[in-house]
């Protein structure tokens, strides 16, 4: 077989010296373990067509699923098109979250044939909803493709892959997310002086690790990402994790000179500088160094990198975050003549809805209570809103100010808590101010996720609840949460923040509701309807939402109805 046979969609102008084929011609061992070794030290480095056999080899061994798309589904599906030249117009799929096909010395048209196998993809695996590094393995994995039919085969086999305990791509935003929480976790405790750095000049630490993956698959140049790659497909996901971490200590060198005057900046500047030092990196730190520095980390096994991914994906699952939080233009299409609010306009209630998680997109709104209609009485309140989840609280107080909440659960799950008032809801929780000015108020964590882990079990301070609520922020009942289910990186020791009670989201019992706790409450209303507090909670992180003490001018509560089913 000829090596050009391998090298089709390669512009070997850019190449450098890996176009120079030289070194062994094959890989005579089969042990494991030598076999780690060799990858680690670029046996193959050197050699093109070798390097593409190996890869084809260690690809083929993935255990897939029964049903994994090869090479001919892909040319029944392109069919006559194959004949065509692919575009790169065409964009790429939703999942990959804007991430470009990185051009990695490919030819022009290397990269059309790229966005024509990731949609591809896109139509054969539709359980994928976030995967920000397929472009770049993709681009990757064309260097060492016959044609575009391998390369798509070669791309199906690591994402049916289905050993046990074993992943190579992330495929949703929940196991995403949960490794970008993980990386902190494991550079705060093996890059301890970079991580301080990160934390010292960066306003949000998550949003400059949620870069993490890109360092690796798409910031590093060919040279050193194809020897990551080398490993990767003998080693595995962990990785990644090694690299980018050992990158993250190149940075923190490369910034040592400049660590006299430390001043926290915007996050994007952070991402940016880390960005271009990566994409440069080749000026300072060879191939080999790089690998040299990512596998001396001591004490870092996929055990521990396992049951951290598990423990963050369990604590974004319970606090709602499992799908990314971003609108994109929802038209909700409200009926003038059905559409009747007394509170809010329909182009209000358009703002509203455009904050609302995406699954209720595509609902319709509905009045299930007024105080105009149904009384101004706390029992009729929890009658009518009863089995409505999620439901969209609206308040106009008498001074003309109108705020409300959007409330993730069913009002009847107060009843858990029995005669004690408890909070319950999730992170999808939010408050907000309409008038005089617009404002949303999220849930801490999704801003500060390092926040999570401080949560403590109030239960075991059981001091019971205070009848006007002024003190409810310190002694409502938590339900128990095992000890150490969350992230060691979601602790708020790096940062000067009261996090101790920042997952109260609602709360009710005879005499009244609340909306938000710690330090305060975002809303605190009476039994009666008619008067009401608003300050700083630690839950939101809000200014007070109108007049600190107001009273209730009128009262709605919104559900949410299925536009498609009706």
């Amino acid at each position: 077989m000829a090596e050009e046979d391998y090298g089709s969609f390669v512009d070997w102008t850019q190449m450098g010296d890996l176009a120079k084929s030289s070194g062994p011609t094959k890989v005579d061992t089969k042990d494991p373990k030598e076999f780690k070794q060799m990858a680690r030290q670029g046996f193959w480095d050197k050699n093109h067509k070798l390097r593409a056999q190996v890869f084809q080899q260690l690809i083929k061994t993935i255990p897939c699923r029964t049903v994994t798309p090869d090479a001919e589904v892909y040319r029944d599906i392109i069919g006559d098109a194959a004949a065509k030249k692919p575009s790169s117009h065409i964009p790429l799929p939703e999942f990959v979250d804007g991430s470009p096909v990185p051009r990695y010395c490919l030819k022009a048209e290397a990269v059309a044939s790229a966005h024509r196998i990731i949609n591809c993809l896109a139509g054969q695996f539709p359980d994928i909803s976030h995967c920000p590094a397929l472009p770049a393995v993709t681009s990757l994995l064309l260097h060492f493709s016959m044609d575009e039919a391998q390369c798509f085969e070669h791309v199906s086999r690591m994402l049916a892959c289905n050993e046990p305990g074993k992943r190579l791509l992330d495929q949703t935003f929940l196991a995403f997310e949960s490794s970008c929480m993980t990386f902190g976790d494991l550079a705060n405790k093996y890059c301890t002086a970079a991580h301080k750095l990160i934390v010292a000049t960066a306003q949000d630490v998550l949003e400059v690790y949620a870069d993490w993956q890109r360092w690796v698959f798409g910031d590093l140049p060919f040279s050193h990402v194809v020897r990551v790659l080398d490993v990767y497909l003998v080693e595995g996901y962990k990785v990644l994790y090694r690299v980018a971490i050992a990158l993250l200590k190149f940075y923190r060198k490369h910034k040592a000179g400049s660590q006299g005057n430390l001043q926290q900046q915007d996050s994007g500047k952070i991402r940016a500088d880390i960005q271009a030092f990566v994409k440069n990196i080749a000026s300072t730190v060879t191939p080999d160094k790089l690998l040299e520095k990512s596998f001396s980390i001591r004490l870092f096994s996929r055990k521990e990198i396992t049951l951290l991914q598990l423990t963050n994906e369990k604590s974004l699952q319970q606090k709602g975050i499992t799908v990314k939080q971003k609108r994109r233009n929802v038209q909700l299409a409200l009926d003038p003549d059905t559409f009747s609010s007394e509170i809010v306009s329909a182009k209000e209630m358009h703002d509203i809805w455009s904050w609302i998680p995406e699954r209720f997109a595509l609902c319709q709104p509905q009045l299930v209570f007024t105080t105009s209609t149904h009384g101004c009485s706390l029992n009729r309140f929890y009658s009518h809103c009863e089995g409505y989840e999620p439901t969209l609280l609206l308040i106009r107080t008498t001074d003309g100010d109108v705020c409300g909440a959007f409330l993730s659960s069913d009002w009847e799950e107060r009843k858990r808590g029995g005669n004690k008032l408890s909070f319950f809801g999730t992170g999808e929780c939010f408050v907000f101010r309409l008038k005089p000015e617009i404002e949303r108020y999220e849930w801490v964590v999704i801003r500060h996720p390092e926040l999570a882990s401080s949560i403590k079990t109030e239960a075991q301070e059981d001091n019971g609840a205070s009848c006007d609520g002024q003190k409810a922020e310190n002694s409502l009942q938590q339900p128990e949460k095992p000890a150490g289910e969350l992230s060691p990186f979601l602790s708020a020791r790096h940062f000067n923040l009261n996090s101790k009670n920042t997952s109260m989201f609602m709360a009710g019992n005879f005499d009244s509701i609340i909306v938000g706790g710690g330090d305060g409450n975002a809303l605190y209303i009476d039994s009666e309807l008619n008067h009401g507090r608003t300050g700083r909670c630690t839950t939101f992180d809000n200014p007070p939402l109108c007049a600190e003490s107001f009273q209730v001018g009128l009262l709605e509560v919104w559900g949410f109805q299925d536009a498609m089913a009706s």
